[in-house]
This record gives structure tokens, sequence and C-alpha cells, in this order.
């Protein structure tokens, strides 16, 4: 047949005529069942042609090289960072020894099919059309570039000094005559995740808290959190989210008046979340991967997040979430404001003294 391997050889059908001649002594049932086993042999090898199914002309490293030299805002809708980043991130993982180029697949190439992964959530075989490669070939190098990431991560995630008074807090004044023992602000996100049965109940209506004994330092947190050492919460019961003041006017009484500080500083958390969600994708609808590597991606994604924000102040996604007037929408679930030592209360005598404070400053009561 025209373009495959299937025509047999002058031998093969010589020796078929001369069964057939019946220079064999096979009876006609024999001859019949020969017959259509050769008919079938024959329509099995016509049907297994060898023919190259990754036959684009534009192969992976042709289309990585064409996006990094072509237009930036193409580099940046494929990869979710400029050029100039992304190469800086593949030389990064490179000179630390984490990736290196193989014979056939170059690092730039590895991280390329990563981040597109990531960002748009392209299936395995997506992959391999835009990349020319294999399932198992693009499945290789993601776990390559995933174990890479994650080494990042050791060095680009940590906490925040709790010797430093945040910028956001030194510069404004609504915020520091009140909250300079604030080393930063918590809040939890819904990762979307696939996990087993046996496992669903731990993480239905949970965040993830840390328990640290912080004298006179602590964290602004939502609601969602019980009053404990480290942990300043709002009040509960009074209105506290933005866009609840916005729609029926600014605050009225000293809690409200400490809920609207306290949730305007924290909406620099919320919009950070919002910038990591609309990034990457994946953390929107997380592949059927198992959960411990579903775990790492989520890492790998908080890595690459904070590894932009240093290469890139002026990065469009930032930009976008940036704006201190940029309000998200409240998504956190509420717990009884329960305090259950004394630092718990502690704490909320620290939450008093400040409201108290921002009353007396406003000409407002002050809390009996």
């Amino acid at each position: 047949m025209e373009g495959g391997q299937s025509n047999w050889s002058n031998d093969q059908v010589a020796s078929s005529e001369t069964i057939v001649s019946g220079e064999q002594d096979f009876d006609e049932d024999e001859l019949k069942m020969l017959l259509a086993w050769l008919c079938t042999a024959w329509l099995h090898r016509s049907m297994h042609m060898t023919e190259r199914i990754r036959d684009n002309v534009l192969t992976g490293p042709q289309w990585v090289s064409e996006l990094l030299h072509g237009h930036s805002d193409r580099v940046y809708e494929a990869f979710r960072m400029e050029g100039h980043v992304f190469l800086n991130l593949c030389g990064l993982l490179k000179s630390r020894g984490w990736l290196a180029d193989s014979r056939y697949v170059r690092v730039d190439e590895q991280v390329a099919m990563f981040l597109l992964m990531i960002c748009h959530k392209n299936s395995n075989r997506a992959l391999c059309e835009r990349f020319q490669r294999s399932g198992e070939t693009v499945s290789k190098y993601f776990a390559a570039v995933l174990k890479a990431v994650l080494k990042l991560a050791k060095e680009i995630i940590v906490p925040p000094s709790f010797d430093v008074v945040l910028e956001e807090i030194r510069i404004d004044p609504k915020f520091n005559r009140y909250f300079k023992g604030c080393v930063g602000a918590i809040d939890g996100t819904h990762i979307h995740a696939t996990v087993p049965e046996h496992m669903q109940p731990r993480f239905r209506g949970r965040k993830g808290t840390t328990t640290q004994n912080v004298l006179c330092k602590y964290y602004a947190v939502d609601s969602g959190y019980a009053s404990s050492p480290g942990f300043l919460t709002p009040f509960k019961g009074e209105r506290y989210h933005i866009p609840e003041f916005r729609r029926s006017g600014g605050p009225t009484t000293a809690k409200e008046l400490f809920n609207h500080r306290h949730s305007s500083l924290r909406n620099i958390i919320e919009r950070s979340f919002a910038a990591l969600k609309n990034r990457f994708f994946v953390l929107r609808q997380m592949p059927p991967f198992k959960f411990e590597k579903q775990t790492h991606i989520v890492i790998a994604c908080c890595a690459i997040h904070n590894y932009i924000i240093e290469q890139d102040r002026m990065d469009k996604c930032l930009s976008i979430y940036g704006d201190p007037d940029y309000v998200c929408e409240p998504t956190e679930h509420g717990t009884d404001d329960v305090v259950t030592t004394e630092e718990g209360t502690e704490m909320n005598i620290i939450r008093k003294r400040i409201a108290n404070k921002m009353a007396r400053d406003n000409h407002m009561p002050e809390i009996p």
C-alpha cells in the first residue's frame, strides 16, 4: 500500500500460491481456514503502517524561540510573565543545577511545558501537540521542573521578619498609629483539589492555622480564625468587609471603625490571592494528579509568583490587583470567636485598646 510497508515479498506470495496450487496436501476445510488466516494477517498488517504523528513543521524549540522573539504580549499570554523573567527563571534553575539541557529538550522548553500546564491547564495531549513530543516526554519534564521549582520554593517562600514594620503600615497614617505590632496578614483561599474520598472530611470548611506564641507581635486575620496567640481578629457581629461600608456608609462605632481599618489592612492579602489564582488556572481547576503532587503544584505556583514579584514590580497581573482601591469579594467562613487561653484573652485586650485609640482620635465613644 502507498506510504506503508505492508506489501508482501515475492517469496511470501509464491509460498501462498504454492499452497493454493495444491502442492501441499490440504483438504478443503483446512484450505479455507488457511486462506482466512492469510486474509486476516494481511488486513492487520495493512492497518498498522509506520507513520509519524508529530509532523508539525514548528517544533517545540522553534515555537519557544518564536515566542521569545515575537511580541511581548504573546510571551505574557503564554507564560503569565514577561520574557526576561522567563529567561531569568530558566537561567536560575539551570545555574543551580536543578535543571539541565538533555540531548533533545533544552531547559527553556522544559519550563515552557510546565508553565503552559499550570497557567492554562493544558492537558498532556495538548502539550504533546504543541511541543511535538510524546506523552511520556511531557510527563517526565513536568515532573523534573516541578521538583526544581520546589527547591526554589525553600528559598523564596519565607516568613516576614518580626523586627520590621511593614511598609504599608509605616507610610499610611490610617495604620501606623495603631498596627505597629502587625507583622503581616493571613488569609485562607479555596484551591480546587481532587482528594481521595477517605481524606475529604478533613478538608471541608477548614482553614489552615499556625500556632505561634509571639509576644506583642501578631498577624491580622479574618473571623475565620479563632482568637488565639499572635492572631488579631476583627469584632464579631459588626460590619467588616469594605463593600458593606461602601453600600451603607462609613463606620459609626469604635468596633466598626476598628473593623474597617482591619479589613483595609488585610485587603492586601486578599488581593494577593486573587492575583495568584488569576495567574495560574490550575489553582482553580486542579487535574486529578495524586494528592501529594497537587499540594506540590500549589507550592510551586506560590514560588513562581514570588519570583515574578522580585523580578518585575510592573507585572501586569500585579498591576491589576495591586491597586489598594481594588476590593475582592469576601470568601471567608466564620467561626465562633472563642477564647480558650490567657494569651487569647490578651489579644482581645490589645484589640480593644487599638479600637479605643481610634475612637479617641475620631471623637467617637470608646468601648466600655
